[in-house]
């Protein structure tokens, strides 16, 4: 259960990150084709939208309580942001603009994931269905209307 645990915090925090990395590869500068930086692109697009499923996914899961590996996600998420908002002195103008969409951007995943969370957090817990013993099948008699005539 504890792997599984820091499991869920490497993925939230890794997508982040990757999502972040790549729209930086892609606006970078660099010798390399409209194609390339177009691709670059889209997969950072995609990535991003992966990361908001995982985070969806993580604080919509069921438990009774905030743990420490929510405080761990939204504290990763948020020193995102301000890492985002380092590139925003550094580089040229592509950077600076990354740097300017990236830093709101992991801030409001931070704030998306606390309110998700406490959101599920307040909503009752409901165990889920256990199997439990299954009635046994009742014989019933078939009735005089059922009968097909046998030729």
């Amino acid at each position: 259960m504890e792997d599984r645990r820091k499991a869920r915090v490497g993925t939230v925090s890794g997508l982040a990150l990757l999502t972040g990395a790549t729209a930086l590869v892609a606006v970078a500068g660099g010798h390399r084709s409209i194609f390339a930086t177009l691709l670059l692109t889209l997969l950072a697009a995609v990535m991003a939208h992966a990361l908001v499923v995982e985070i969806q996914r993580q604080a919509r899961r069921r438990a009774r309580d905030w743990g420490r590996y929510d405080t761990v996600n939204a504290v990763l998420l948020a020193c995102w942001a301000v890492c985002a908002a380092a590139l925003i002195g550094v580089g040229s103008r592509p950077v600076l603009i990354l740097g300017c969409v990236l830093s709101p951007g992991y801030a409001a995943a931070s704030a998306y994931f606390v309110v998700e969370r406490l959101r599920t957090l307040a909503t009752p817990f409901v165990p889920s269905p256990t199997a439990g013993p299954v009635d046994p099948v009742v014989a019933v008699e078939p009735s005089a209307a059922d009968a097909t005539p046998s030729v």
